[in-house]
């Protein structure tokens, strides 16, 4: 392992002239090959260098493969030994920038010339890396997880002694930990030739005005969900950029990094054990957020994505491969097969942006397989994150910021930010602390997220869609309640999604021999003839979703335009008879945030066709799934259209009546009994009783008390 890898020491004023003979040679190389490079009759690197340092920017890209073509030799050294031959060739960089300055003071301004280096290498997993890979040049790919704030590192500081003022100057390319200056003085000042006292020990002071300093920020790279075992835990490695990559990251975005791998003292007490980082001499982006519009397709993959979007049947075979070992729930099906393809994202002219990514909320009873959806729509997306609503805080799955070793704080990605431009899965959504909850509205429909704590003021972008899952309030859907009392979420949160389904565990004789028969086929491997013809394999459908998002972006019609808004009109005016109706708000607000959600919907399966214009065709099928999903739930509960069952209503009013004949005013009783009496001697169902206290304590007349097991009457 060289020198500049451990952080050792150099003087300044050591001349390549002192240098061994073969360093001398592999400087004369580096500088000629920055002057005679030659592709197809063009310099490439000297118009770059040219052309960088015109606009301010010391830097120069070049490919590996070049160093190999030019001289195989060279190249060889730069695999083995890239900390030594990196620095030779931002000098030869740099030296080539000076030479093409015309006037000194153009001169004077080139203090350095950072070489970035592009390789084609085959990548190595995180989890690989290990002692044979110190020191040598590794590819890796992964997802930006942390960023820190810009830091300054010392490259050259500038020292002077106490004693004699003689002054040294120390470099260091040592990306982590300080410089050590020399413990004793070598000068011959004043004072030592004068009266011959010898400087003391550690006598230098840092003088900061003379130092050189360049930019440079720590980042934790962890490795893709995708490329690891199902249940191995994603290992991380800790890299560092400086100047002009400086800036450049987000939490969130994945990349392909070039650099050495190196080490450094731990934090323990322990100094023999080394931490592995490394030290990035390339970095692109690729699959960051907008990943698919960027990717490469070849011709025959081109050819087969349109030959299945002419199929007339598209929508229903990309519906049928969405979990086809889960019985039913086709509509559910429909609208993930939408929230996959997305809408189109646009920008307005003043500024504002408006999602185009669906979210869809599954509300229902337990074992309808919406665990299972969520599982399917987290293999079959590009980009894709799972997580569990328990096991989620407001910081995982936003954004944290985190302090460094060094003191300094940076930011740390959560599930929302790393899914930036795929699908967030959140499970147990109902099982969310409210707190917790509030802090994903802004990253749902404006899909940003705001930071502003320990001196970080920033914005990441959340652009990916939602999917979640939850139980109702009373654990099942209670039909003897309304969708207010079952449907346990605040206004706000219900509002961002564009389409809810109530899920039902419905008893129906015949349903059930057909799941039943469903399931056993499954557990015995048989596969039906309907799946076979239909569906779509998930790699093949994966990447015709990539396709669909990165080549596609369909706008509604003005025909489609105007039918849609004649609908949305008319659901409104139902929406609000009901509400008056039944003198209550609905638990879901229809507003505006509606009628994109049809847009958004009709825009998905125009898409899925690869179609530029969502017709009316479109528009009619997204107004179904619609009125299937959130306007079901709006009338869903202890109602017939919307409307209290008036064989309902009486019951309940004669439960209201009875226990204000029994309990007088300031009396108790314990809840199950009433329940029970009611239920023994006047055959009162249990859901009006339990219908007619909630009436009762919302108005004030009944309290429960102890844990709801004592009622108390107040008036």
């Amino acid at each position: 392992m060289s020198g500049w890898d451990r952080g050792e020491t150099y003087s300044a004023d050591m001349h390549i002239a002192d240098a061994p003979e073969s360093v001398r040679i592999l400087v004369s190389k580096c500088d000629a090959f920055f002057e005679s490079f030659r592709n197809k009759n063009i310099f490439p690197y000297r118009e770059m260098i040219r052309r960088n340092t015109n606009l301010g920017l010391f830097m120069v890209e070049i490919e590996m493969e070049h160093i190999f073509v030019y001289d195989e030799t060279l190249g060889d050294v730069f695999l083995r030994e890239p900390n030594m031959l990196v620095p030779m060739l931002e000098t030869a960089a740099c030296g080539l920038a000076k030479r093409m300055c015309e006037t000194e003071e153009e001169e004077s301004v080139i203090t350095g010339f950072q070489v970035l280096v592009r390789s084609s290498l085959s990548l190595t997993p995180i989890h690989f890396l290990s002692s044979h890979h110190i020191a040598k040049i590794v590819r890796i790919s992964g997802i930006v997880i942390s960023v820190s704030t810009c830091l300054l590192r010392p490259q050259i500081i500038y020292a002077v002694c106490r004693s004699c003022m003689s002054h040294v100057t120390v470099s260091s390319k040592h990306a982590f930990g300080g410089i050590s200056l020399p413990r004793t003085c070598q000068g011959t000042g004043s004072v030592a030739e004068t009266k011959g006292i010898p400087c003391p020990l550690d006598p230098f002071v840092v003088v900061p005005e003379q130092c050189t300093f360049v930019d440079q920020q720590v980042i934790k790279i962890q490795e893709l969900h995708e490329t690891i075992e199902p249940g191995e835990m994603p290992c991380t490695i800790t890299a560092t950029i400086n100047r002009t990559l400086v800036n450049k990251l987000a939490p969130g975005t994945r990349v392909v990094a070039t650099g050495v791998f190196s080490t450094t003292e731990g934090r323990n007490a322990n100094k023999t054990v080394r931490m592995p980082y490394m030290n990035i001499i390339h970095i692109e982006e690729t699959e960051s957020s907008l990943s698919h519009r960027t990717q490469v397709w070849s011709e025959e993959e081109e050819q087969l994505f349109l030959q299945m979007s002419r199929d007339k049947d598209i929508y229903a075979k990309i519906a049928a491969s969405i979990g086809p070992s889960i019985y039913g729930n086709e509509d559910i099906k429909r609208a993930v097969a939408c929230l996959l393809f997305s809408g189109s994202r646009k920008a307005l002219p003043d500024g504002i942006r408006i999602r185009g990514d669906i979210n869809v909320l599954l509300l229902g009873d337990p074992g309808t397989a919406k665990s299972q959806v969520l599982k399917f729509a987290q293999k079959i997306a590009p980009i894709s994150v799972y997580t569990s609503g328990k096991g989620s805080s407001a910081a995982g799955l936003t954004a944290s910021v985190i302090k460094g070793p060094t003191g300094g704080f940076y930011l740390e990605g959560g599930a929302m930010v790393l899914a930036d431009g795929g699908v967030v899965c959140i499970d147990e959504f109902d099982k969310m602390d409210e707190e917790d909850r509030v802090a994903i509205h802004e990253a749902m429909e404006q899909q940003t997220i705001s930071i502003a704590k320990a001196g970080i003021t920033t914005v990441l972008n959340t652009r990916c869609a939602v999917l979640a899952a939850a139980n109702p309030a009373f654990g099942r859907y209670d039909e003897m309640h309304t969708s207010c009392e079952n449907i346990d979420f605040p206004a706000t949160i219900l509002s961002r999604f564009d389409m809810i389904f109530i899920v039902k565990d419905e008893h129906i004789v015949a349903k059930d021999i057909t799941l039943a028969k469903h399931v056993l086929a499954t557990h015995m491997e048989i596969k039906t003839d309907a799946q076979s013809e239909s569906e779509i394999d998930t790699k093949t459908l994966r990447n015709y979703i990539a396709y669909a998002r990165g080549k596609c972006a369909p706008r509604v019609s003005p025909e489609a335009a105007a039918k849609l808004g004649a609908h949305y009109v008319a659901i409104r005016n139902d929406v609000r008879k009901q509400e008056l109706e039944n003198n209550e708000r609905g638990a879901i607000p229809i507003t505006v945030r509606q009628l994109e959600a049809v847009v958004r919907i009709a825009e998905a399966l125009a898409k899925m066709a690869l179609l530029p214009v969502a017709t009316e065709e479109h528009v009619e099928e997204a107004l179904r799934l619609f009125r299937l999903s959130t306007m079901n739930a709006v009338a869903s509960g202890h109602t017939v259209d919307g409307i209290l069952r008036p064989e309902a209503i009486r019951e309940i009013e004669r439960v209201e009546k009875e226990i204000r004949r029994r309990l007088s005013v300031g009396s108790s009783v314990l809840y199950t009994s009433l329940i029970n009496q009611f239920a023994e001697e006047k055959q009162f169902s249990e859901t009006s009783i339990m219908r007619a206290v909630d009436i009762m304590v919302r108005q004030g007349k009944l309290v429960l008390h102890n844990k709801r097991k004592v009622l108390i009457r107040q008036f």
